[in-house]
């Protein structure tokens, strides 16, 4: 939603499969939210610190998603379903709207028990932040594999 918890975790999580399997050059990243009340700020330092535990790096500055976002990426991958109705709704057309997913259909365990949603942490406590951990590492997991067997990297 504001971008500083569970989309840079994501786009955490993700650069550092990439940088781990040596394909940084392959795909591009990013993270955004759907609103903007957080632009400009850090990663929630939680989720920062929670991340960093796991040698992972969470960095830049909380984004809105934007229309060109849509001509640029070949996946907008969302947090939750609510998450999914509003990128969705700024779409710019049938095409555009095909590329918005959630993250966790890459994970066929969450696929098979149909919970594709990643709880916000923001208001919880620190295990929350460890829960999101879990949940987007498989799920970018799955998403390296699934851009793996399409042949897109």
């Amino acid at each position: 939603m504001g971008n500083i918890c569970r989309s840079p975790t994501a786009e955490g999580v993700m650069a550092h499969l990439l940088e781990r399997e040596e394909l940084t050059d392959r795909v591009t990243i990013d993270s955004a939210g759907t609103g903007g009340w957080h632009a400009g700020s850090a990663p929630d330092e939680r989720a920062t610190s929670a991340a960093a535990t796991r040698g992972i790096a969470l960095s830049g500055a909380a984004r809105q998603v934007r229309s060109s976002d849509f001509r640029e990426f070949d996946l907008l991958l969302c947090a939750d379903g609510d998450n999914l109705r509003d990128v969705r709704a700024i779409a710019p057309g049938e095409a555009a709207r095909d590329k918005v997913r959630r993250l966790r259909e890459f994970d066929p365990a969450a696929v098979e028990a149909g919970d594709l949603d990643i709880p916000d942490p923001y208001y919880g406590g620190a295990r929350g932040f460890e829960d999101v951990l879990d949940l987007v590492e498989r799920a970018c997991e799955g998403l390296l594999e699934d851009l793996r067997a399409q042949g897109r990297i």
